[in-house]
Parts: structure tokens; sequence; C-alpha cells
């Protein structure tokens, strides 16, 4: 039994020494910007006073933010993991309880938030051979960034997966969507949503993956409003020299529509749209490392790009067999 089953991501947390570069990268990326309390904020059109954050410092990665259904389920976490619920000193006035997970990450779980209402978010209308709503009006779209909605998930790269994964699901209650396996039994990460019972949630809130090189936070991703907001938010980008990452594409698990782009401190963001919803009463199922690194259509993982691309079978091989040797020194005497 989970201490609590959180509700969704609230936000991440970076720092950074030039708030002005940050500041220009996310306006063009579709977030709506401002400052207070020495800090620059990054907030979506959903009504939540941010779901970015950057503090003054060198650059880096900080933390993560969950949101949890009422104070009451803050204080049973801290009374499990022997904290204190303190306010959170960011605007909307809530109050939070800060963990560390097994590899440091900081986790910031908060709780009585001050919203505003969503503002209107137009329902697109497009024409098919099965459906055509759109009859004797144009489609004629100005050149703008993307208008981010919400935060949706984030992706940490974590040193046992097992671990980790049975950490996150013990106090916040995840459920896996998507086991991604490098070979049979050797698996490297899970895709993992929140348990809202039935009340749909999104593939994943967050991605646990065991993945070769440094830990870190390998992106956050941020829904925008349609398939052509996602476009034009593309185009602003490229045409303002912002470094792409990977996209235009579909993923296959949770099936979203995405691009991936560098801040100025490299630090990974994702639009999406069109992403799958699950039930908690939907059961989890089991991929590959080659459809993890797959689209559906669309631009190639950039790993996979170049002429001299390496085959996503070895790549596949070469992590199971990294997996393998680590998980076999890892072992105590006793399970050797």
């Amino acid at each position: 039994m989970a201490i609590i089953k959180v509700e969704d991501i609230a936000h991440v947390r970076f720092a950074a020494p030039d708030f002005a570069l940050m500041r220009g990268f996310l306006e063009d990326f579709g977030l709506v910007c401002y400052e207070a309390r020495g800090r620059l904020y990054g907030a979506g059109s959903d009504g939540r006073p941010f779901v970015h954050v950057t503090e003054r410092g060198d650059a880096k990665f900080l933390a993560v933010g969950l949101r949890a259904a009422s104070i009451a389920d803050l204080e049973r976490l801290a009374a499990h993991e022997g904290v204190a619920v303190a306010p959170l000193n960011d605007p909307g006035g809530a109050m939070v309880v800060r963990l560390t997970d097994p590899d440091g990450y900081c986790i910031e779980v908060i709780a009585g938030q001050a919203c505003d209402a969503p503002a209107p978010c137009a329902a697109p209308r497009f024409n098919s051979a099965a459906a055509k709503p759109r009859q004797r009006e144009t489609i004629r779209l100005a050149p703008a960034p993307a208008h981010v909605r919400r935060i949706g998930h984030a992706v940490l790269k974590v040193s046992d997966f097992r671990r980790s994964e049975a950490w996150w699901k013990e106090r916040f209650g995840f459920l896996t969507s998507d086991e991604i396996e490098a070979a049979p039994g050797v698996p490297l990460g899970a895709f993992m949503r929140c348990d809202r019972g039935d009340l749909p949630s999104d593939h994943h809130t967050i991605f646990l993956a065991q993945l070769p090189g440094p830990l870190g936070l390998l992106h956050a991703a941020f829904e925008v409003e349609s398939l052509d907001d996602l476009m034009c938010g593309h185009e602003w980008l490229k045409a303002r020299s912002r470094e792409a990452a990977w996209g235009v594409g579909r993923h296959i698990m949770g099936s979203q529509i995405f691009d991936y782009w560098k801040d100025p401190f490299g630090n990974e963001l994702e639009h999406w749209t069109d992403g799958d919803l699950f039930t908690a009463a939907d059961p989890p199922a089991k991929q590959t490392m080659q459809a993890l690194l797959a689209v559906q259509w669309g631009a190639p993982h950039p790993m996979f790009a170049g002429k001299l691309a390496p085959p996503p079978g070895l790549v596949a091989w070469i992590t199971a067999l990294q997996l393998r040797i680590k998980r076999l020194f890892s072992r105590t005497p006793k399970e050797a």
C-alpha cells in the first residue's frame, strides 16, 4: 500500500547563472515568464502559478515537483519519512514535503497551491476522410511560439532501476504503464503514471531509466494545445536558431507527437500533444529498448540519424550486457 497517491507532476526546478538567457528561451518555447522572490518562473495556461522554476546559480537541475491531493496527504508522507511540512515559498502559497530519492534527486511534494481558472483552449477542428467539421472556413496560422498548457512528465536517469521503482511506488502510488527491457528479463526502466482510480491519467508522469552515462534529468515535457500549435512552435524555435534535440515525430510508448529542444544551459524540454490516457484498471505492458528509441513516424532518434549509426539491436545488446555486469557485481556474497 502506497503512503499517498500523487495526482500529477507539479513543476521542475533548475538553477542558471543568467535569467535573461533562460527567459528568452522559455518564452520562445511557449511559457509565460515572470520574476518574483529572486526566481524566474514559467507558467502554462492551466491556471497554475508556475510549472518551471529557475533559481540563480551554477547551471544544474535542482528538483521535480509532484502534486498531492491534500495537506493531510503531506502530513501522512512527512510522518512516514520523519520530515516536516513547510511553506513552499513560491507563488501560490503551497505547502511542501521535500524528500531525497535513492539517487539524490530532490522531490518536492506540494499541496494547497492557489490557482487561477484555466485559460480558454480552443478545440482543433481537423477534417478527415471520416468527418469534416470544418466547412466554409480556412486555416491560417500566424507565426508564434507554441502555447504550453501544462507540465506532463519528467524523465530521470537512475543507478538501480528496481531500487528506484520501489522507492517511488511505495511513497507516491505510481503504476507501471510500460516496462522497458534491454533484453528479455533485463529491465532498464519504466513509464509510470499516477493512480487516480477511474479517472484517466497520462500514460506517464515519471519515467525512471537506468541508462549509461551520468545521472540527471533527461528531459521535462510540456503539453501544448494541438498538433498545429506544436508545429508552429517548432518552426518558431527553428527560426530563432534554438538547439533542436529530436523531432518532430510520434512516440510508441505514450503515443505522443513530440519535439525536443535544449535550453541555453543544456537542459532538454519536450513539447507534446495527443498522448495516451489510462485508468488504474489498465494492466502494465513490456516493451523493448528498440521500441523506446523508435518512432511510429517522424525523425529518427539522434543516435540513429547519422550515416554510421549503430543498429538499434546492437545498442540494446550492449545496454543489456552493461546491466547484467553491473547487477552481477552488485550482488552480495550470499546472492552470488
